[in-house]
Parts: C-alpha cells; sequence; structure tokens
C-alpha cells in the first residue's frame, strides 16, 4: 500500500460522507479537522493533486481571516464546530448544527471558504486522487474493517464505505486485465462480484438476502440511524450462519488479506489481560472470572477490537475481546505485569475494568481511567496505559505556588496538600524537603486568579490564611488556615474558598485570569424620563408610567411581560399606549449579571417565538423559556437560561419554608429530594438550596414559586403552605374540588375563608406561558390559549381529560393540556406529523 497517498484517501473517504453536509454531523468534520492537522501539507507529492490544492487554500484562507468580520451564520458554525473538536466540552447537537448550515449555505453573497467547500465537494474524488485503484480500494476496505462498532452511527459508516467500493469496482477498474487478475486482492474481489452478480437471492438465507436489501436501499445518514438496531442484527445473524454461505467466506478472504497488508505499514500490540475488576464504593475490586471467549471467527477481526489509544506513530494497542490475543500470534503482546517508578513497591497488573460509566482517575495523569489500566490490588493504586511508557517527571524547577525547586514523592501515601488541603493518596506529590511543603501534582498547576459564580469580585490563591474564621464561600464549611485556598482582596471583603470548592465545573469557566483586564460591562435596563415615567429597553417605542395596584383591580390575565406572572402585588409600570406592564421590580433588574448556578455572566434578553427543545428549558426550574425576559449566557453555543424569578434568587436564602437560611452547597450530581415537594430530579438542575444547620434541601422550583398570590375567586391574599400540618380540618381544592395532601405545599386562605387550592390548580403546570405567544415543536406552531374554565373546557388530545388549567397549548388541530402531552402524543407519533 503506498503509504504517501493514504492520509489523502482517508481525507477523500471523509469527504464523501458530507455530500449532502446538512446530513452529517459535527463528529465527521471533527475527523476531517484532526486528519488535515496531522498531514504535511508543504510536503505532498508533485505534481500536487487538485483536492490538496483547494485543501492548502482554505486553510490558508481560514488562518488569515478576521472571524469578527464574518457573517454570523458562519461565525457560529465555525465556533460550533471548535467546540465539537474540545473533549472537554458538552458534546453539541446536531440540530443545531444543521440548522447553522443550512444558513451558511444560503448566504449572499457566498463567503469565499463556502464557495472553496463546494469546489472540493463538486471534484470527482475517486477519479482525481492520483492513487491506483488497487490502493484505493486497499484503503476503503481497511476504512471498513475498522469501523467503530460501539458508534451510534455504525450502519451509515459501513453502507457508506460499501457504496464507495462497489463505486470503485464498477466505475474505475478493470477486473479481466492481466495485472489484476494476478493481485490476490483483485483475483478475490472479481470472484466476489462474479458470485454476487450471478446469485439468486431468493435460495439464500433469510438474513443475508435481507442484509442486502437492506444495504441497498435509500442509505441517507439519517434513515440509517432509524435502521442502526437492524441492521447490526442482520450482520450478526449472517455471519453465525452455518454452513457459511460463499459470498461471506470470500469476503472474510478479502478482509484478513487486507488486513495483512494493512499491518504491514501500522504496529498493532495486543493487550490480554487476565483479570477483572469491579468499581464499587469508590474501589476497585478484583473479581475471580475473566470474560468469555468468543468461537466467532469474526469477532477476531479489527472492527471488533477496542483500540485504546495510539503510541505515537509506532503502534496501536488494541483488546480482541474474540480471543484476548490467542488468536493474534502475529502481533507483540503488551506485558500483563510490570513494575511503575511511581509504584517500585509492588507489581502493577493489566485488568479489564468491567465498566458501567464509574470510574476514578489515573494515579499518575489525573485523567479518568481507560477500560484497561495496570493496577496493584494490595495498594488500590491505577495507571493508564499512556503513563506506562511517559517517565515521571523527577522534579518541578519552577512550580506555581512555591519558591523553591519539588522532587516527586513517589510513594502511595496519605499527605495533606499545601494548596488543596487534602490528603489525596491517589495522585502523586512533590515535596520540598528543606520547608516540608507537600502539593499534589495536579495542585501544583492550579491558577491564581479565577473568577466564580459564588462571588461578585475576582478572588486569589493565598497560601494561607490570617487567623480569623474563614469558612468557604462554596460548601460553607470551616477552612484550615494554615493551607491554601482563593480569597478576595477586596477592601472590607472577606470571602474566601477552598482549592477544590473553587476549582468545580458549576462554579469556575475554568480560565486563568492573571494578567488579564478586568472588564466589566454594565447596561441600564431602563431611561428615566420623569419621576414617574421610564423606557424600558425591552418596550422601547413606548413610555411606561408607575401605577399602584390595589385588590379590585386584580385580574390573573393582566401579566407582567418580564416574569409572566400576574400583578398581584405592589407598584407596577405600565404603557402609556399599548397594555404591556411590567413589575417595579422586574424592570429594574440588571441586564448583565452574574448567578450562582452558573460560571458565565448571563444578559438579559427578549423572549419571542422559537422552537421548543430541552435547550430551551431554563436551566433551574422545570419550564420553557419562551416568551418575556430571561437570562441567557453571553457565551455561544451555552445554551443556560433563567427566567426572572429564578435569577432573582440567590444565597444565602431567607425561605418562609424553613427557620435557618439557606445555601447552594450540592457537591456535582448530588441529587437531593425537596422537603416541601417531596421530589428530586424534576429540575433542571440538581442543585438544591440547603440548610447548614440541619438535613432542610428545597429544589429550585419550590424556591422560585410566589409565596402571596391572589385568586380571582377571593378577595383576600393566599399564602403558600409549605407541607406542615397547617390544621386537623380537611382541605378541599377550589378548582378541582379534590382532596389537598397537607404533607406538599398548597395554597390557602390568611383570612380562615376555607379557599384552598392546590398549586398546580392555581399556577397551572406550564408556568411562565404568555396567552396569545406561540413557538414551533417538530416544525408544528403550538399557539398558548386562554382556557374558559367556567364553560366548555376542551379535552385534551393526549390524556383525554378536561384541560383543568388556565391556559391550553393547540397544535393544528389538536388541543393539550400541557407541554407533557404534546411531548407524550409526539414520542408515540400519532397526533403531530
Amino acid at each position: 500500500m503506498d503509504s504517501d497517498s493514504e492520509p489523502e484517501l482517508k481525507l477523500i473517504s471523509l469527504l464523501s460522507q458530507l455530500t449532502p453536509l446538512e446530513d452529517s454531523g459535527p463528529e465527521v468534520i471533527t475527523r476531517i479537522i484532526c486528519l488535515v492537522s496531522s498531514m504535511d501539507l508543504d510536503s505532498q507529492p508533485k505534481p500536487e493533486s487538485e483536492l490538496m490544492s483547494l485543501i492548502t487554500q482554505s486553510i490558508s484562507l481560514f488562518n488569515s481571516m478576521d472571524l469578527d468580520s464574518q457573517p454570523e451564520p458562519l461565525r457560529k458554525l465555525i465556533s460550533f464546530i471548535s467546540q465539537s473538536s474540545d473533549s472537554d466540552q458538552k458534546p453539541v447537537q446536531d440540530t443545531d448544527f444543521m440548522t447553522l448550515v443550512g444558513q451558511t449555505l444560503a448566504l449572499k453573497p457566498e463567503p469565499e471558504l463556502v464557495s472553496l467547500y463546494r469546489h472540493i465537494l463538486s471534484l470527482d474524488l475517486l477519479k482525481d486522487s492520483g492513487s491506483d485503484p488497487e490502493s484505493k480500494l486497499v484503503s476503503l476496505i481497511s476504512q471498513l474493517i475498522f469501523v467503530d462498532d460501539s458508534n451510534s452511527g455504525y450502519s451509515s459508516d459501513v453502507i457508506s464505505l460499501i457504496a464507495q467500493i462497489i463505486s470503485l469496482v464498477n466505475n474505475t477498474m478493470d477486473l479481466d486485465s492481466q495485472a489484476y487478475q494476478e493481485s490476490e486482492l483483485l483475483s478475490l474481489t472479481t470472484q466476489t462480484i462474479s458470485l454476487f452478480k450471478s446469485m439468486d437471492y431468493d435460495s439464500q438465507p433469510e438474513s443475508l438476502s435481507e442484509l442486502i436489501s437492506l444495504i441497498f436501499q435509500d442509505s441517507s445518514p439519517a434513515k440509517s440511524r432509524h435502521l442502526d438496531w437492524e441492521f447490526r442484527t442482520l450482520v450478526s445473524q449472517t455471519r453465525r450462519l452455518e454452513p457459511e454461505p460463499e459470498l461471506v467466506s470470500l469476503i472474510y478472504q478479502i478482509f484478513s488479506l487486507v488486513i495483512s497488508m494493512y499491518s504491514e505499514s501500522t504496529k498493532f500490540i495486543s493487550l490480554c489481560p487476565q483479570q477483572q475488576v469491579r468499581f464499587d464504593d469508590g474501589n476497585f475490586h478484583v473479581v475471580e472470572e475473566v470474560f468469555s471467549r468468543s468461537s466467532d471467527k469474526w469477532n477476531c477481526l479489527p472492527f471488533s477490537w477496542e483500540i485504546f489509544r495510539s503510541t505515537g506513530e509506532d503502534a496501536s494497542y488494541f483488546l480482541c475481546r474474540g480471543c484476548n490475543g490467542e488468536n493474534h500470534e502475529e502481533y507483540d503482546k503488551a506485558p500483563v505485569v510490570i513494575k511503575h517508578t511511581l509504584h517500585s513497591k509492588h507489581s502493577l497488573q493489566l485488568v479489564l475494568s468491567q465498566h458501567d460509566g464509574r470510574t476514578r482517575e489515573c494515579f499518575c495523569c489525573d485523567e479518568d481511567l481507560n477500560e484497561l489500566f495496570y493496577y496493584c490490588s494490595a495498594c488500590d493504586l491505577a495507571i493508564n496505559l499512556a503513563c506506562v511508557e511517559k517517565p515521571p517527571v523527577l522534579s518541578i524547577d519552577h512550580p506555581k505556588h512555591h519558591d523553591h525547586t519539588l522532587t516527586l514523592f513517589p510513594r502511595h501515601a496519605s499527605l495533606t496538600c499545601d494548596v488543596c488541603a487534602l490528603s489525596d493518596s491517589d495522585c502523586p506529590f512533590y515535596i520540598c524537603s528543606p520547608c516540608g511543603f507537600v502539593v499534589h501534582q495536579k495542585c501544583d498547576r492550579l491558577p491564581r486568579v479565577i473568577k466564580i459564580s459564588r462571588h461578585p469580585h475576582r478572588i486569589y490563591f493565598t497560601p494561607s490564611f490570617d487567623q480569623r474564621d474563614w469558612s468557604c464561600g462554596v460548601c460553607r464549611r470551616k477552612m484550615d488556615n494554615n493551607y491554601g485556598g482563593f480569597s478576595c482582596t477586596n477592601e472590607d471583603c472577606f470571602f474566601a474558598a477552598h482549592s477544590k470548592c473553587a476549582m468545580q465545573r458549576n462554579v469556575w469557566d475554568g480560565i486563568e485570569l492573571e494578567g488579564e483586564p478586568e472588564e466589566e460591562e454594565e447596561l441600564e435596563p431602563l431611561v428615566r424620563v420623569s419621576d414617574r415615567i421610564i423606557q424600558h429597553f425591552s418596550h422601547p417605542h413606548h413610555h411606561l408610567t408607575l401605577d399602584e395596584y390595589t385588590s379590585k383591580d386584580y385580574d390573573d390575565n393582566k401579566m407582567c411581560q418580564a416574569c409572566i406572572m400576574p400583578i398581584c402585588f405592589g407598584n407596577f409600570y405600565s404603557c402609556m399606549q399599548c397594555e404591556f406592564i411590567l413589575h417595579e421590580v422586574c424592570a429594574n433588574v440588571s441586564r448583565i449579571m452574574h448567578h450562582p448556578l452558573h460560571p458565565h455572566w448571563l444578559t438579559l434578553v427578549v423572549g419571542h417565538d422559537s422552537v421548543m427543545t430541552d435547550e430551551n428549558k431554563c436551566s433551574a426550574c422545570p419550564w420553557l423559556c419562551t416568551y418575556g425576559l430571561f437570562y441567557k449566557c453571553h457565551r455561544e453555543l451555552c445554551h443556560f437560561k433563567l427566567h426572572v424569578p429564578c435569577a432573582t434568587i440567590s444565597e444565602p436564602l431567607d425561605h418562609q419554608s424553613h427557620i435557618h437560611s439557606l445555601f447552594l452547597t450540592s457537591k456535582l450530581e448530588e441529587q437531593r429530594t425537596c422537603c416541601v415537594c417531596k421530589e428530586s430530579g424534576h429540575c433542571s438542575t440538581d442543585e438544591t438550596f440547603n440548610c447548614l444547620e440541619c438535613d432542610f434541601a428545597l429544589c429550585l422550583k419550590c424556591a422560585t414559586l410566589p409565596q402571596k398570590v391572589r385568586y380571582t375567586d377571593d378577595k383576600h391574599v393566599l399564602t403558600l403552605s409549605y407541607g406542615e400540618k397547617t390544621s386537623t380540618k380537611t382541605h378541599w381544592c377550589e378548582e378541582c374540588e379534590r382532596k389537598i395532601d397537607q404533607s406538599i405545599g398548597f395554597y390557602m386562605c390568611d383570612e380562615n375563608c376555607c379557599v384552598a387550592l392546590h398549586i398546580e390548580c392555581l399556577l397551572g403546570v406550564d408556568l411562565y406561558m404568555m396567552p396569545g405567544s406561540s413557538w414551533l415543536y417538530n416544525s408544528e406552531k403550538v399557539e398558548v390559549l386562554l382556557n374558559n374554565r367556567h364553560t366548555s373546557r376542551p379535552i385534551c388530545s393526549n390524556c383525554k381529560e378536561r384541560c383543568p388549567h388556565k391556559i391550553v397549548l393547540q397544535c393544528s388541530e389538536f388541543i393539550f393540556c400541557s407541554t407533557i402531552c404534546i411531548r407524550n402524543s409526539v414520542d408515540r407519533g400519532d397526533l403531530i406529523p
């Protein structure tokens, strides 16, 4: 195989999967970027192919391009692709990707970068790639063999490669020529094609005929994803057929031959673990049984291998579950037992983890452990494969948090780190013997200056604290003054935080700010025209005048355009020319803010008709951000949003549901049951407001419910009861006429007039919905309509019950009582096309 042409052939295969681009996810582009980045474009064979010439032009243009001056869709698309290439970022959504692609391709005039892209895809790539057909065939078959079986787009990738192989063979190869007949690969290919063309499908085993039929159906990626499970099943059944069909046998021979050709240029090392471990209660435990081996010869081919990592350009590790290395004597084997500098006391054994998503960090590199690693059962110490060949750093000459050179302490011991104040033994230590200074390897990399969500100012690392009583501003626990942490340097500000607490990904944005200027942007939400008249940014064409609420004017349809809640109390602004109104408090909320739930600053935006997805949900409560004002993260592709009521609560929270102040002290992914609604996991975040003195937790949904409300059929104020047993008297809901469970929250009258209502019966199941607004869901318009509850209430098309709440949702000719019912009907596919 021509090694010089191999990268270009891989590039051709990937580019062919981008036609049309709208059907391809960002993962294909990410693979192209990685491949092109690894190619030496200045040393391509001459004469240079048209493809590589265009690739070089595209890269040159991209490197010199001013992104800020580009059209918004193109700029966002580039940012989107960059994020998908970053393994530390949350995976991006294909729906966002395809939307940006469509907008970018529709730009007029067409950006030069887009023109180059269209030119590249217009090439006859198989014809102009500059390599002989046999090498192209080897490259395509190699890619087919190494398709990742665990990938969700497995069937799509396989069908795409099969289509390319068939096109290459039929269109560019003369299989009758003497030269081709002398090639073993092409001779097998000729036999396979001849057999395939003469085959009677009706006489073939059912799984084989169905598999062939499936391959030659519409093979668009979207359709293939739906058929992925069926495709995998048919492949598995066909491979196990007895006796083996001749076509299957020939394909196996072709695969075996190509593997031997491919292995000549790529070195593989077989991993043969002899033990398994199970992760339980924070530790690994050796299990007796070894994983089962398969007698299926197909399971020993590379598409069933697990490739764990590449060791530079020299070799790649693989695990063959089919035989655990027994049938791969042609490859070198990784040692089963090793000695490592960081743990010279005991040997480490190669083990396979019973992986269920839970793991811990490598002792050496601080990264998550892979499925295969080296392990000492006596010390419960584990090291990733990548760290075995990499020699440890024996000393740090310029440590970040100490003035002297630090020396590696290669013992698995519990020493208290002077930087993080933890005695974590799952990471190497570096020490300074003259000073007695001890630091984890990972802690020496901690930043010096950061901005976190729990404090308005920057905070700075300090090696120790003075002798006053300090408590962490994140976890609220007492701090040890003798160890390092972060503190605020502003005068009269005594905020401090443990190093580990400040580093949590829901607290810190990961950016080191040392040497960076502070940028504070302020935008006023309103302009004061006179003492009682303002102009608000969300309603720029008219002036608003200050009014005072009177109970006789109460109308539950008269809603604030910011928080989408009725005007019940206090002052409010009303438009002098239309029906636009705002609570006085809502009119004054800041346009830019930091919130303790999110590490980036947030901008107040005006809601509008939009597409309903999980990304349009408020990031605190269970409800959608579709109308009114809400806060949105300023970073592109970060979908964090907060309703105004959710954004305006902060810590410490003094809430009527509890006698003590409450704080956001939940650890990452910790899920606590709310003591008011008795539920957990129903909000968009797992964060709860917690009591430091007792085991009380309050979810964001309950924390943002109005404590006092009005009811159209009662002249008094209703107060939210927070789950305490208020009386021995039985209460019945005024709306649904069902008995009220007093162990959970409900609204009741302050004036002993016996009026009581369930929370959902009074406020509805979908808060912050403005009647008259609409949005799109699955390309269908959903309209929010008032429900006349006192006459004939419509029947929900999903649950078949009469719609009991203040609003109903209409989609096409169907009526729904809630967004949950819309989702259920769409999931079943029986109501909305």
